[in-house]
């Protein structure tokens, strides 16, 4: 589906993808209005459809999925509280130490394999200040990601999921899901959303990854949380205006790109098993259930990016001799064909 000249194969994240012509289009010719005066029609329409998607009351559309984690830490907790999460979540890696700046959080961490986080880890790691003599931070919220990005792009069981929530609520804490990437996980595991996210008391969704949207993500859930939350997006300077813009890119995409996800899981599977049979390099197969490939290599990681970027194939680093290729909309058969044959020549 590349729609945009280019002769480069560009696989270092799912964020790079560009509008379609036809999504375009319909952000041209979209209704907006202003809205933190909240007569946007089309950011109402976003909202909307996804709380009917994800089975909650309500939804708020922010500018990226970090602010939309930043603005759930927040609704849920308060200052001093503790969150709980894997070790290598995007809340915990990627967002800038946001819980602790913004939310005054600390956060304790739960190994797992392949980024998914076992039950019983999970009610370990949950502290509660009551009974310690003040010694501990209060644990008030559960965060899980789905897809897991550092697990390899690997999907949450579903039992697994609704066990992690029980744990959670079991103990007084609210759960929220991570899920920049749920519908890769929703598409993959062929789970409705409602159903995937039924026992959580907030959802992420970002628009600009694979779904293929420009910009923005969307926080679900009650209508209590929703409202505290348009608060919170205020504070964080997170109030758009004319936003219906960007916010049709965000609708075209759920009714368009959504089942096509398939088709980018199948292709990273190609990839996987073709990169995984050479000398020299080495993926944990049973990881690559969704978009994304880890591959570790023999060389360290710059010689590898290098190597592909010389034959137009670009990749990012992800330890010292490890690369992630992530397929997304733009990349065709041709484009895996092309870095099959680019990894052969390294």
């Amino acid at each position: 589906m590349r729609e945009y000249p280019s002769g480069r194969v560009d696989l270092r994240s799912d964020t790079v993808t560009q509008p379609t012509a036809a999504m375009r289009a319909v952000m041209e010719s979209a209704d907006v209005g202003d809205d933190v005066l909240g007569d946007d029609p089309t950011v109402q329409a976003l909202q909307n459809r996804l709380a009917t998607m994800l089975g909650k009351e309500a939804a708020l559309f922010v500018p990226s999925g970090t602010m939309s984690n930043a603005v759930a830490i927040r609704t849920h907790t308060s200052p001093g509280d503790e969150i709980i999460t894997e070790t290598t979540s995007h809340v915990y890696q990627y967002e800038g130490g946001g819980y602790a700046a913004l939310s005054g959080c600390s956060i304790a961490l739960v190994p797992a394999v392949r980024g998914i986080m076992n039950p019983e880890d999970v009610s370990k790691a949950i502290r509660k200040a009551e009974g310690s003599l003040g010694h501990f931070p209060n644990g008030s919220l559960v965060c899980v990601e789905n897809t897991a990005n550092r697990g390899g792009g690997t999907c949450y069981p579903q039992e697994t999921l609704d066990e992690i929530a029980k744990v959670a609520h079991e103990n007084g804490c609210a759960a929220h899901i991570d899920g920049a990437r749920l519908f890769n996980a929703v598409v993959a595991t062929r789970t409705d959303p409602a159903r995937m996210v039924r026992d959580y008391d907030s959802i992420s969704i970002c628009l600009s990854k694979g779904l293929g949207a420009p910009v923005g993500s969307v926080l679900v859930g009650s209508l209590e949380f929703i409202a505290k939350a348009h608060r919170w997006r205020k504070m964080f300077g997170g109030g758009m205006r004319q936003a219906g813009i960007i916010a049709a890119g965000g609708l075209f995409a759920l009714e368009n790109h959504v089942e096509r996800l398939s088709e980018d899981h199948a292709r990273a599977r190609r990839l996987a098993e073709a990169v995984n049979a050479m000398d020299g390099f080495t993926i944990d197969l049973d990881s690559v259930e969704t978009n994304m490939i880890y591959i570790h290599g023999d060389m360290d990681a710059q010689s590898i990016i290098d190597g592909l970027a010389s034959q137009g194939v670009d990749v990012l680093s992800v330890g010292p001799t490890a690369v992630r290729a992530v397929v997304h909309l733009h990349i065709t058969d041709d484009d895996i064909d092309r870095t099959i044959a680019a990894f052969a020549a390294l």
